[in-house]
């Protein structure tokens, strides 16, 4: 079974495939061939079919079951060289509209963070519409001060894209980075290297508790909510889905559903 794992992985990172997604499959199929036990360079429908059903049954989630899929059919394509077609549809996911924070929560939320480095770190996060991801592996040199930009690179997909920040963060930006070298991270650790992802999840967490905002928001509505207040700005829906990379336009359009201006306009009929 390693041996079969061990090609997957170098198959993932032959075709540049995020450390992330690469984690992802290796235990999605490790599940799999665990549960199969034998005859791994075999490809059996019905088998991939009990062995998601079994998923299902234990109550998780479309996503989850859709990724074991995604893994197991890369596998089979990529690993075992399987030329046969594997007729089994994704699960159907639930559309679920992304948790926005208002302008004005925008501003307790950055208001209630003391430490200096925190909140430029979630200011920026949320005008340029940053992963949390991206905030952490930001470098000095993908700053551009003078044109109020970030160069975000290798993001989602192996992307680079462009996106922009407000010149009221440059003042502050070039403090941070000032004295840094090309190469170092904006939102370095304390003690060497770039935060984790964890660390930037804990301020977020932590100033929407202090600020008293009661939505199951997470680092990720910053994002949203860079999206939402873009297009409430009146910001052409094509250009938003540049600023975030979004490959396809109907990802970038699920926020018009939030920002719909006649929805919003019609009242309740219970007086």
């Amino acid at each position: 079974m390693e041996v079969y794992l061990k090609k997957l992985e170098d198959e993932l990172r032959l075709r540049k495939y995020s450390p992330k997604t690469v984690r992802s499959y290796v235990a999605c199929v490790a599940d799999y061939l665990r549960e199969k036990r034998c005859g791994f360079d075999s490809v059996d429908e019905d088998f991939i079919k009990k062995h998601l059903l079994i998923k299902i049954d234990k109550g998780m989630s479309s996503q989850t079951v859709n990724q074991s899929l995604q893994a197991i059919n890369f596998f089979c394509r990529s690993v075992l060289k399987y030329q046969g077609k594997i007729d089994i549809r994704f699960a159907k996911t639930p559309s679920k509209l992304p948790i926005v924070l208002s302008r004005d929560e925008i501003r307790v939320l950055l208001g209630s963070i003391s430490n200096e480095k925190h909140r430029l770190m979630i200011a920026l996060a949320y005008s340029g519409g940053l992963r949390v991801s991206e905030v952490v592996n930001l470098k000095v040199k993908d700053i551009g001060l003078q044109e109020l930009t970030i160069h975000i690179k290798g993001a989602k997909g192996n992307n680079d894209r462009i996106t922009v920040f407000p010149e009221k963060l440059a003042g502050d930006l070039g403090k941070i980075i000032g004295s840094k070298n090309l190469n170092d991270y904006v939102f370095g650790s304390e003690r060497g290297g770039k935060l984790t992802e964890r660390t930037a999840q804990k301020v977020f967490e932590n100033a929407l508790k202090k600020a008293g905002i009661k939505k199951t928001a997470t680092f990720h509505s910053l994002r949203h909510s860079f999206a939402t207040h873009l297009l409430e700005n009146g910001v052409d829906v094509r250009y938003v889905q540049e600023l975030l990379g979004h490959a396809n336009i109907r990802t970038t359009q699920i926020y018009t559903k939030v920002t719909n201006p006649m929805l919003k306009n019609i009242k309740s009929p219970l007086e």
